[in-house]
């Protein structure tokens, strides 16, 4: 990085071997003396699990009770509360990010959030109201990104009310870029009746796009980038409930729709190696999201969670959702009106409203990935500006 306190170039050779291995996370690492980044922005792309508030402003507003837990209101934000976003930018002393497609209340100088609930990588076949997808995919948030970069240079050398709403020209070199998309890509292939073996065949293409997008963020400077996989979609109520035949593993879960996660997963990983390879200059983080939610199914009663596989805010079945009978809505049962409200105790499910997590499950989540346990290279949350540099 040009800063001083974050030029430090990181050789570590151990990587070498280390790139070679699978998904799980590495179980040893030579601790190095490495400083705390300085991250004056946070800049994030993604989907719902990282929306707070782009399709809200824009298209669609998640109904009470979401935000219930935390923000006692509808919030923008697909779960009860907090997202591992809130987590992130929290943990470095920044406010929650604003989206860049609200209007109302927005505060840029500290990055801001592309972010919008059904976005993927690739355009979508359908978009949002028809049953479809975000208009907002990968490459239209990159466009959002080129707009604020230069717009927001404009307002403050013109001054005024909304100069200091804006983030400062360093910042952006400086700044940390955040990613986690690719689950819509993969539902719209289940969605189009397309076969197991269908949807591993677009994946190269959709990481293709995802890798535009970032030589594309790249070159307008951006050096510190934070990749999050995809996690295990087979664990998902929503998949567990629409394909009632498909084979279950050891936890309950559709083992063949958590099989083509981890080859999205797998096709992810290789490209940010080769990432890290053609883009010397910058520093990237591929964080192992899907082993962390993975163990809250396996392991939810040593972390304190209930029901894993069951939604907190649904109606209806073995998992307590229904594609009728959405969190929010008001349905008629027998004759009488019914309001589909959230279960007693959020902080014991892992799954909110059969497809995003609640904000235990992301509080959780956060604690684990910050660390670095889960991260290639392992380093924690607040040193991801320190590259490597390969032999």
């Amino acid at each position: 990085m040009e800063s001083p306190r974050i030029a430090m170039k990181v050789i570590i050779t151990l990587f070498c071997s280390c790139m070679l291995l699978s998904e799980s996370h590495f179980t040893t690492f030579t601790a190095l003396a490495l400083e705390d980044c300085e991250f004056p922005a946070i800049f994030n792309f993604g989907d719902s699990n990282s929306d707070t508030g782009g399709l809200a402003s824009s298209l669609l507003e998640p109904p009470p009770p979401y935000g219930e837990t935390f923000f006692r209101r509808p919030a923008g934000r697909f779960s009860d509360g907090r997202l591992i976003i809130d987590f992130l930018v929290k943990s470095v002393g920044h406010p929650f990010l604003s989206a860049y497609l609200d209007s109302l209340g927005t505060n840029f100088s500290y990055g801001a959030n592309f972010a919008t609930a059904g976005s993927t990588i690739r355009l979508p076949n359908r978009f949002i109201p028809a049953g479809g997808f975000s208009p907002f995919y990968l490459n239209i948030q990159y466009m959002h990104f080129l707009q604020l970069k230069s717009r927001s240079q404009l307002l403050r050398h013109k001054g005024g009310i909304f100069a200091s709403l804006m983030p400062m020209e360093e910042y952006f070199s400086k700044a940390l870029y955040t990613f986690d998309i690719g689950q819509n890509d993969l539902g719209e292939g289940f969605s189009d009746n397309k076969t197991i073996h269908e949807v591993n065949a677009s994946v190269p293409d959709i990481v293709s796009m995802f890798s535009t997008n970032i030589k594309k963020i790249y070159d307008l400077g951006a050096r510190s980038f934070w990749i999050h996989n995809t996690g295990p979609t087979g664990c998902l109520p929503f998949i567990l409930s629409n394909y009632p035949l498909a084979q279950k593993d050891e936890v309950g879960c559709a083992k063949s729709f958590n099989e083509v996660s981890q080859h999205f997963n797998h096709k992810l990983k290789e490209a940010t190696i080769q990432l890290r390879k053609g883009l010397p200059l910058a520093a990237f983080t591929y964080v192992d999201i899907y082993s962390v939610k993975y163990s809250l199914y396996k392991e939810h009663i040593k972390y304190g969670f209930e029901l894993p596989l069951v939604a907190c805010c649904g109606y209806g079945g073995k998992y307590n959702y229904s594609n009728s009978a959405e969190c929010g809505a008001t349905i008629k049962v027998n004759g009488s009106q019914i309001f589909v409200g959230s279960c007693k105790r959020p902080s014991a499910s892992v799954i909110w409203d059969g497809i995003h997590y609640t904000e235990a499950a992301a509080k959780f989540v956060f604690d684990k990935i910050s660390t670095g346990e889960f991260s290639d290279p392992p380093l924690p949350f607040k040193q991801a500006c320190h590259r490597i540099i390969l032999d």
